[in-house]
């Protein structure tokens, strides 16, 4: 699963296939500090929370620990440890335009890579049935309009259960259940592109059932529905975009297991990747407030609760290549040029 450039019109990108990783060159260190936010392991459509956010952070450790301490004079909670929630309040507005602003601390330093997780179901069922991104796209622009809202949401829910790597009992149900939607879905609407595509994915069923009979008895190193590998492989690309060295410094994540760790560091030509408690380093606490942020703006967006203000001061820090099929917050949130770090 590594991130490759293509894009399938709008802000999709499909994150597999060959690399966009550019060969290191020797020079300048870059450590970036990561850290995300919604993460519901392979439960994409039904958890809590319908996007997902990583940020990285590139900041000196003694530059990081001061904003974060700016942030704690300015917000002025008992609380430990900072929240995004903390900076999201309305009486707080003025301290995340500062944060976020083209004067503040994270302004030319930081960078955001956005997955709306149900496009992201959609993508990946795509890619592992046809290998068509373009068609990923179409299907789901297309879908709840064609489909009603009700049966795309069962649809979605079938294709997440498809590929999940937990799932209980015979590990032929989840095939059943989604190719008997797909044939109820193609025979409602047989004409047109997603009468086409649908068409596609019902001669596609041995290949579904020997995936999940592979992931039944040997789950793959980097889960297929998981965002939280790819984006940090998207994250590296976008640091290392010039040929610079990068080493990533992520807040623990029980997914990052020592297997993971070094298949990412070597998909992604990492010089490092090592896990820190998020409380012991204020780089990672700052990414952590950014993904956190971002995640939630991103959202309100998406269901149409959205604030200019606030996406106007997020988008600089957007990623291009977010994973990102809905076309109108999509057009949005992504910037029309790369995000202003160096």
């Amino acid at each position: 699963m590594l991130p490759v450039g293509h894009k399938a019109g709008g802000h999709a990108v499909t994150w597999s296939g060959g690399s966009s990783v550019r060969a290191r060159t020797a020079g300048r260190l870059l450590e970036v500090a990561c850290d995300e936010s919604g993460s519901d392991g392979e439960n994409l459509t039904s958890g809590n929370t319908d996007v997902f956010a990583h940020a990285g952070v590139h900041l000196p450790l003694a530059s990081a620990a001061a904003y974060v301490q700016e942030i704690r004079d300015r917000v002025r909670s008992p609380a430990e440890e900072y929240k995004a929630t903390h900076l999201l309040r309305e009486k707080h507005r003025s301290v995340l335009q500062w944060l976020l602003g083209d004067t503040g601390p994270l302004y030319g330093h930081a960078h955001v890579v956005l997955v709306e997780k149900s496009f992201f179901v959609v993508d990946r069922m795509v890619d592992l049935l046809l290998g068509d991104p373009a068609a990923a796209l179409v299907l789901f622009r297309q879908g709840p309009g064609r489909f009603g809202n009700g049966r795309w949401r069962h649809f979605l829910e079938a294709s997440n259960d498809l590929m999940r790597v937990r799932m209980n009992g015979d590990p032929a149900a989840p095939v059943d259940s989604f190719y008997h939607l797909v044939d109820a879905m193609r025979r409602t609407q047989p004409h047109g592109d997603t009468g086409a595509i649908l068409r596609l994915l019902g001669r596609t069923r041995e290949a579904a059932l020997a995936h999940r009979v592979r992931i039944t008895e040997s789950p793959t190193v980097v889960p297929l529905l998981n965002p939280l590998v790819p984006a940090i492989i998207r994250t590296a690309a976008y640091w290392g975009r010039d040929g610079r060295s990068v080493a990533i410094v992520h807040d623990e994540q029980n997914l990052l297991t020592p297997r993971r760790i070094a298949w990412i560091t070597e998909a992604a030509q990492l010089s490092g990747l090592r896990l820190v408690d998020s409380r012991r380093d204020p780089r990672v606490q700052l990414a952590d407030l950014l993904a956190g942020i971002a995640r939630k703006i991103a959202s309100d967006e998406l269901n149409e609760r959205d604030d200019r203000g606030l996406i106007g001061l997020l988008r600089p820090y957007v990623d291009d290549d977010s994973l990102w099929g809905d076309e109108r917050s999509g057009d949005s949130l992504m910037p029309s040029s790369a995000s202003p770090t160096g």
